[in-house]
């Protein structure tokens, strides 16, 4: 295991480095960033000028090796708008994101696993076709549009939860009902169609035949096995949740990174942008690495070798 985790943290090098150098070279690509931080009036010769500041002018590869060194340093560069280091910014507003993501995951896998598992027990009964509806249904249903309509239920109409902010679990809810609704549907499909077929394995047979009680069969044979695609799948959705995070944060006004993003495109906020863009998608890559990992204790079949 040691072996392994070693070799995928030498691969998470390259990996990296060709993350950032997309996010680079498509920052460029989208245009001058002088121009998008300026205003139309703005005259020729301060645009020369701060072409010259923030080393525009030098080759292509040039100012990428000066952005990588200046990363491993643990410089992203400066906001433009705040003035402040984007490194600054961003552990700042990063809390906050994983805060709600992980809220969301917790919800998707609580309520998506029991329901999945429970539909599969009771395959073929109404219970099993209300929660494949509902699945079905929330795999439909934008996450912006069900922002909206629990603001208006439980925050306008009701006044049960509030509707912005941080700081406390009731501002924390609609949040994280909402960027989660689309996995938990997911993840109750994913669960009954796993269980389905697990279900009707001899070992969980032979557990019953022993004497084994219904519940501890479901949960202490059935569920470790039934969870080893989700561990996949689960390393796949914070790339979910954290995207959906800027669409999510934004309905609430939640100051997380998300957010953060969304004023900063804005307020044409070059470096904010793309360093935070590059965290997002640094945190996509180890959270597929701590999956891997994951793999082996949960399923003691697996065996890594390098």
């Amino acid at each position: 295991m040691a072996r392994f985790i070693g070799h995928r943290l030498l691969q998470f090098i390259p990996l990296a480095l060709a993350i950032s150098f997309v996010v680079f070279l498509f920052a460029h690509l989208s245009g001058d960033p002088v121009t998008l931080m300026v205003s139309p009036d703005t005259k020729p010769e301060d645009i020369t000028r701060m072409r010259r500041q923030l080393g525009l002018e030098d080759p292509l590869l040039a100012q990428y090796a000066r952005f990588v060194g200046k990363a491993v340093q643990g410089d992203l560069g400066t906001s433009i708008r705040h003035q402040m280091p984007a490194t600054s910014l961003i552990a700042e507003r990063l809390p906050a994101t994983i805060e709600l993501a992980a809220a969301s995951l917790a919800v998707a896998l609580v309520l998506g696993v029991a329901s999945g598992i429970a539909a599969a027990i009771r395959r073929g009964t109404p219970f099993d076709l209300l929660v494949m509806a509902a699945a079905t249904l929330g795999q439909a249903m934008p996450p912006f549009w069900l922002g909206l309509m629990l603001i208006l239920t439980f925050g306008v109409s009701l006044n049960w939860l509030p509707v912005s902010g941080r700081g406390s679990l009731a501002q924390l809810i609609l949040p994280a009902l909402t960027l989660g609704s689309f996995l938990t549907a997911m993840n109750a499909q994913i669960v009954r169609s796993e269980f389905l077929d697990i279900l009707g394995q001899d070992y969980l047979r032979t557990a019953r035949a022993k004497g084994v009680p219904e519940a501890l069969v479901i949960l202490k044979h059935g569920l470790r096995n039934g969870l080893i695609p989700l561990v996949t799948l689960v390393a796949l959705q914070m790339g979910q949740l954290l995207g959906g995070a800027v669409i999510t944060e934004t309905i609430f006004a939640w100051p997380g990174l998300g957010r953060l993003v969304v004023n900063a495109i804005y307020d044409r906020d070059y470096p904010l942008t793309q360093a935070c863009v590059l965290v997002l998608a640094l945190i996509f890559v180890l959270a597929n690495l701590i999956a891997d990992i994951a793999y082996a204790y949960i399923d003691p079949r697996v065996r890594y070798e390098r």
